[in-house]
């Protein structure tokens, strides 16, 4: 079964300044055949900074876990986890 990956960018001032400007460059980065399963947006904050128990910036949320001093080699790799996961056979 094909689901849509949700993956949201924080964009708030420590996030952008931590590295976040460079995430916003994730969907040029991603390969073609996961283009149609992505779905990418950005948030003028996701919070998480204000709490040091969710790591440090910047934060990206894919599908609903946080990810703290998030890359874009990070988030790729936990895309490809998650696609694959979604299409093993049950």
């Amino acid at each position: 079964m094909n689901k849509q990956i949700e993956v949201i960018i924080c964009s708030g001032t420590a996030c952008y300044v931590m590295g976040g400007s460079e995430l916003l460059l994730l969907e040029e980065n991603l390969p073609e055949s996961w283009r149609d399963r992505v779905t990418i947006s950005g948030s003028p904050c996701l919070g998480f900074c204000r709490d040091r128990q969710h790591g440090k910036a910047p934060f990206v949320s894919v599908n609903g876990t946080t990810v703290p001093r998030a890359t874009i080699p990070v988030i790729l790799e936990l895309i490809g986890e998650l696609l694959e996961a979604h299409d093993a056979p049950q």
